[in-house]
């Protein structure tokens, strides 16, 4: 098997940006190209060191470390792997973006809303999965990658439903995500929603303070519902619900009227919108998995004068966080969609979203 070696033993110090790593993820990342099974080959046998005396794989290292690297081979799959990488470049380039080539995902971008150094602000369509998995070959992230080969690191700092637009965060500085997380963990962040529901919203109904259970349907779908405090797998879950219009009966549904609701949750549950909305009554339109099947077939189809919703009108429309490195407030905001604006009424869809205030990005 042809393989190239690397010609002698290298010296790498540890950046802030990975400490608090396990050292197999930390040499992962460095020995690019090498199998890991020789990554921990090489670690049992003491040809790495930390700080010249041995460690084991889930050794964390910290900034500052000088992490030794012996002379490694890289396998002849590494170099089918950048041929693949550049045979699904070629078929993009042939195709568009929607070719796959081995399984890979094909390279993307999406609108940018803010980018530095540490991290990237998107603005996420709908349809659109975060990450691979669960019967979806790719995601947002699995495309970033893709589209941005010469990046050390992307990683996403919270999740999106699929079915959800609007504003995602991806580090690209480990340094960042450890932080960014932290401040998602700890309700440090600001995260406002836009939900189109059925029904006139209560303007006394401000909070819901409803524990949620996941559990699988028999064909193994996740679904999420309320359940009693004392629950044995219930969690805790807040979700703040203010009017922002009350809307007439769409010409697709003139027996429903309908409000936008402005959504700030307080804790991140699978599904926690969908379901807390829901359970008061008032399901958001579009909603395949917990909505109302019928009105939301009422409201796809097409009609002169009156504009379908073939998507669920939830969207993620303004994040308030502390910036990783700055540590200065960063305020950012997403549009709602074309085909979310389209379906409210012009005064609706105009009149209640001014502009946030500027952000002190520096």
């Amino acid at each position: 098997m042809a393989a190239a070696a690397l010609p002698q033993a290298t010296l790498v110090t540890v950046d802030e940006d990975y400490a608090g790593q396990r050292l197999d993820n930390f040499l992962i990342r460095q020995l690019k190209g090498v199998p890991k099974t020789h990554v921990y080959r090489i670690i049992r046998s003491g040809e790495v060191r930390v700080n010249k005396g041995r460690a084991h794989a889930d050794t964390r290292v910290e900034a500052g470390d000088v992490v030794r690297l012996p002379p490694v081979r890289t396998s002849e799959r590494a170099d089918q792997k950048a041929q693949l990488m550049r045979s699904v470049m070629t078929e993009v380039a042939r195709h568009g973006a929607s070719s796959t080539v081995g399984g890979y995902a094909p390279p993307a971008e999406f609108p940018i809303l803010f980018e530095d150094d540490f991290l990237l602000a998107i603005d996420k369509p709908a349809g659109v999965a975060v990450h691979g998995g669960s019967g979806v070959s790719f995601g947002v992230i699995e495309q970033l990658r893709m589209a941005r080969p010469e990046a050390d690191f992307l990683e996403l700092v919270h999740r999106l439903d699929r079915e959800t637009s609007g504003i995602l965060l991806i580090a690209k500085r480990r340094m960042a995500l450890k932080l960014l997380q932290e401040q998602f963990r700890e309700r440090e962040t600001d995260k406002v929603y836009l939900a189109l529901v059925s029904g006139n919203w209560p303007a006394n109904q401000r909070v819901i303070d409803k524990a949620l259970h996941k559990y699988l349907l028999p064909n193994g779908e996740r679904r999420v519902k309320i359940v009693a405090n004392d629950h044995p797998d219930a969690m805790r879950s807040v979700t703040l619900v203010k009017v922002k219009s009350a809307i007439a009966a769409n010409p697709l549904a003139p027996a429903t009227p309908f409000s936008l609701l402005e959504v700030t949750i307080k804790t991140g549950r699978t599904h926690q919108i969908r379901v807390h909305l829901a359970g008061e009554g008032h399901p958001i339109a579009g909603d395949d998995k917990y909505g109302d099947f019928e009105l939301n077939k009422a409201l796809q189809k097409a009609s002169p004068g009156a504009a379908s919703l073939k998507r669920m009108f939830l969207h993620a429309w303004s994040l308030k966080f502390n910036h990783p490195k700055t540590r200065k407030a960063v305020q950012l905001q997403a549009a709602l969609p074309d085909e979310l604006q389209q379906f409210l009424p012009s005064r609706a869809a105009s009149a209640p979203f001014p502009p946030l205030a500027e952000s002190d990005n520096s």
